[in-house]
C-alpha cells in the first residue's frame, strides 16, 4: 500500500514514476468505490455525487487527480 499524502497536488505527482501513478490511482479508485456504493446505498434514488458527504466528493476529486494524469501520461490502470 502506498503512502498518500493528505493534500495531492501537481508538485507530488511530479515526482512519481508511471508505476507509481498506477499505484496510487488504484488504491484512490478503490477508496472512492467503497464510500460511492456507502451513499448510493444510503441516498438510493435521491443520489447525487457533488451533493453526498464532504469525504465522497474528497475521495472522488482526490482519484480524479491521479485519474488525469495516467491519462495523460497514457497509462493502462485496470480495476477489478
Amino acid at each position: 500500500m502506498m503512502l498518500i499524502p493528505d493534500r495531492i497536488n501537481a508538485r507530488w505527482i511530479a515526482t512519481l514514476g508511471d508505476d507509481e501513478v498506477v499505484k496510487a490511482e488504484a488504491q484512490l479508485y478503490h477508496d472512492f468505490r467503497e464510500r460511492d456504493a456507502a451513499e448510493r446505498s444510503r441516498a438510493g434514488a435521491r443520489y447525487v455525487l457533488l451533493q453526498g458527504p464532504a469525504t465522497l466528493v474528497t475521495a472522488w476529486h482526490r482519484w480524479g487527480l491521479l485519474s488525469n494524469e495516467a491519462r495523460a501520461r497514457q497509462l493502462i490502470v485496470k480495476h477489478a
